[in-house]
């Protein structure tokens, strides 16, 4: 059984999760406070392996040179967010100046994500491309759980507005990608709390 540790970061409170087995570590999402994530991760005593990004909006990269250096860990992201990182434009973070933000500049990932199964010592995903939020968005389907990054919320779906958003796309996406998954398995996305795909298939106003 994997454990999973959230980290609410930055002005725009968005999960950052720390899954371990207990001795290794993946670190999902690192968007900002490098401190509280490395606080958590010497809570949990473990070793980070990798960072993984769902997508490349300013608030889920913020802190990834910074994590990456302490670390020396690689980072993985979509082919069609690779650019992303270093462009603050497309990022988000070019005019985020009333945030607190400075433009977001992040070297390129050392890995693309192919869509296949990861094991990183025994904690086995799966990668899918869930666009929508943004073009090159991708979830992790775990066996107990999914780490769905802005795509779906509880209650609601991700916005739709930024940069190569669309909100069909994004639709198509929960429905064919999360949607098809067990309803007990648990969602965790990029902000607010935890969920499951039964609870919102049910519940969502975007679905029913």
């Amino acid at each position: 059984m994997l454990t999973v540790k959230q980290v609410i970061t930055g002005s725009l409170e968005e999960n950052c999760y720390i899954i371990h087995n207990g001795k290794s570590a993946l670190i999902v999402d690192p968007g900002a406070d490098k401190e509280k994530i490395e606080h958590a991760i010497t809570q949990e005593n473990v070793k980070p392996l990798a960072i993984l990004l769902t997508h490349c909006h300013l608030d889920h990269i913020g802190a990834v040179t910074e994590i990456r250096s302490t670390y020396e860990i690689p980072v993985y992201v979509s082919t069609k967010e690779q650019e992303w990182l270093g462009n603050p434009l497309h990022n988000g973070s070019a005019d985020m100046d009333m945030y607190g933000i400075s433009p977001i500049i992040v070297e390129p990932a050392e890995y693309e994500f192919d869509l296949k199964m990861y094991d990183f010592d025994g904690m086995k995903f799966r990668v899918v491309e869930t666009p929508g939020h943004s073009i090159g968005s991708v979830s992790f389907i775990f066996d107990d759980f999914a780490i769905v990054g802005d795509a779906l919320f509880k209650g609601s779906i991700g916005r739709t507005d930024l940069y190569t958003g669309d909100k069909e796309t994004l639709l198509h996406s929960i429905t064919t990608e999360l949607f098809t998954l067990p309803d007990e398995l648990i969602v965790y996305p990029g902000h607010r709390e935890a969920s499951t795909i039964g609870h919102e298939k049910t519940t969502n106003p975007f679905f029913v």
